[in-house]
């Protein structure tokens, strides 16, 4: 496996990837219209053309996982972490994360995930990431954010 900077032309294969991805996430909090189920190719494009998209490859070349991040004061805002659901468990998005904070050196980092997402939350924790504000989304939906 390799991580590697993203294509233009890698667009469509990672949002299908993010689909498939964020079924688990639909399936924990009961709601299919969650805004990754919903994002266009027209909105990874503007996020392409604004930030850094990574893509993890398998040895015959098939996007098996991807991540984002775009900077703004000196943050790098992480969000987008995917990886092959029959894949996931396996250390593919530990090395999502320890990649883009190596391409993209800054100050501080920040990502947000669900609050029922505990895999996410730990895997986060365990990289070195610190809770510093909850946000109330829905009664049902509580944005935990962290920062290294």
């Amino acid at each position: 496996m390799r991580i590697i900077k993203a294509d233009l032309s890698d667009l469509r294969e990672i949002l299908d990837l993010q689909y498939l991805a964020y079924q688990s996430e639909a399936i924990l909090y009961n709601d299919f219209s969650i805004p990754p189920l919903k994002q266009t190719l027209e909105e990874v494009e503007h996020e392409f053309e604004n930030g850094i998209i990574l893509k993890a490859i398998d040895d015959d070349g098939a996007i098996i996982g991807s991540i984002r991040a775009y900077t703004e004061n000196g943050t790098l805002h992480i969000n987008k972490v995917i990886v092959r659901p029959n894949l996931q468990g396996q250390g593919i998005g530990t090395m999502l994360l320890k990649e883009i904070e190596k391409v993209c050196p800054q100050e501080r980092y920040e990502l947000y995930t669900g609050d029922k997402s505990v895999r996410n939350i730990r895997l986060y924790e365990r990289l070195g990431y610190v809770k510093f504000k909850e946000q109330e989304v829905t009664p049902e939906l509580k944005f935990i954010y962290l920062q290294k």
